[in-house]
């Protein structure tokens, strides 16, 4: 292990710190390794009864995967480098949702994408008033996944579809009314919560020990902006259809419903057509169904145009004008879409 990832134990308390700030904690594919030897190494040790994981500095608890390294692969030429980073990530992110230990994250700053699926999947969420949620995946030509299929549906309603659609940032409140983050703590006190945690992790009943820090350093954040505009969220992404959800976000007339218009159309249209029909079906899929799937998919957009394209566009060349293929809603080829949700065969996402 390396610098990019500190892990070390205060009495029973497992520590883990992305040490990469100047890039906002985004993970780099050594990462996803040493974090799954630390959980397994922690799962079977006496001596570990909580995970604490967080990032370094106030900026952001992660930002994401290091899509510039995908971008790299492909260019070598290398795509068994990235099918391997997504296998690892994926069965990562399933460990973290099974783990039998409390595992406490920290959503101090930018939690987006792969840092949601460090975090979101695990049992306790932790959001200040720095905290930024995101999946933004649709605006590199890409979709939801580190197992958003699962908890994007946890959301009341049709929130999680209207975030895996358009990428939109929450602020704490919201991270706390969608179910994205399960306590508000301003930032503040993390210091002192750290040290409660640790004193909790040495109890005879840990769950129950850091369930009781946690209530008792919760503080309510008040309303966030999207639970005002719910009822018009609703029914405008009742719609099945996307060209149905965009009519009625048009016949809305709202400034809300003009802003998420602005939201999707940014957006590749391949991801936002792959990505409806992954989080409408994906409704009551387990979470070992929904992340295959998820593997599935990911695997298809490693071989096609648009991810690598949005790559290019937003981290490489940083010009801000992809050229999606297809370029609009209208010229998506539905038996395309579908293709991309087959199964692998031999090449499944293995779960043991």
């Amino acid at each position: 292990m390396d610098n990019q990832t500190l892990i070390d134990r205060d009495g029973r308390l497992g520590r883990i710190v992305l040490n990469r700030p100047k890039v906002l904690n985004a993970l780099s594919a050594g990462q996803y390794h040493d974090i799954t030897t630390c959980l397994s190494d922690w799962q079977d040790d006496p001596g570990i009864s909580v995970i604490l994981i967080e990032g370094e500095g106030e900026r952001a608890f992660c930002a994401g995967g290091d899509i510039r390294m995908v971008w790299d692969a492909a260019r070598r030429g290398d795509h068994g480098f990235n099918r391997d980073v997504f296998r690892t990530e994926y069965r990562l992110n399933r460990r973290i949702h099974r783990y039998p230990k409390p595992y406490v994250s920290l959503l101090d700053g930018i939690c987006m994408g792969g840092g949601a699926g460090l975090s979101v999947n695990g049992l306790w969420r932790i959001a200040t008033e720095r905290t930024r949620f995101a999946m933004p995946e649709t605006g590199i030509g890409f979709f939801p996944d580190v197992g958003a299929t699962h908890f994007l549906n946890r959301c009341p309603g049709h929130v999680g579809l209207y975030l895996g659609l358009t990428g939109k940032q929450l602020g704490p409140a919201d991270c706390l009314w969608a179910g994205i983050a399960t306590h508000f703590v301003p930032a503040e006190r993390l210091d002192d919560l750290r040290r409660a945690l640790g004193e909790a992790a040495r109890a005879g009943d840990p769950g129950d020990a850091v369930a009781e820090v946690l209530a008792g350093f919760h503080q309510e954040p008040g309303e966030g902006p999207l639970l005002r505009h719910v009822e018009a969220l609703e029914r405008c992404f009742a719609h099945r259809r996307l060209s149905d959800v965009i009519e009625a976000l048009r016949l809305d007339g709202g400034q809300w419903a003009w802003d998420t218009l602005s939201d999707l159309s940014g957006r590749a249209p391949f991801s936002l057509a792959v990505t409806n029909r992954q989080l409408r079906e994906g409704r009551g899929l387990d979470f070992d169904d929904a992340i295959r799937r998820e593997f599935r998919l990911a695997w298809h957009f490693l071989q096609g145009h648009d991810f690598l394209e949005g790559i290019r566009a937003l981290v490489v060349d940083k010009d801000r004008q992809p050229g999606w293929s297809p370029s609009s809603l209208a010229e998506v080829d539905e038996l395309a879409v579908a293709a991309y949700f087959q199964p692998l065969g031999d090449d499944e996402l293995p779960l043991p």
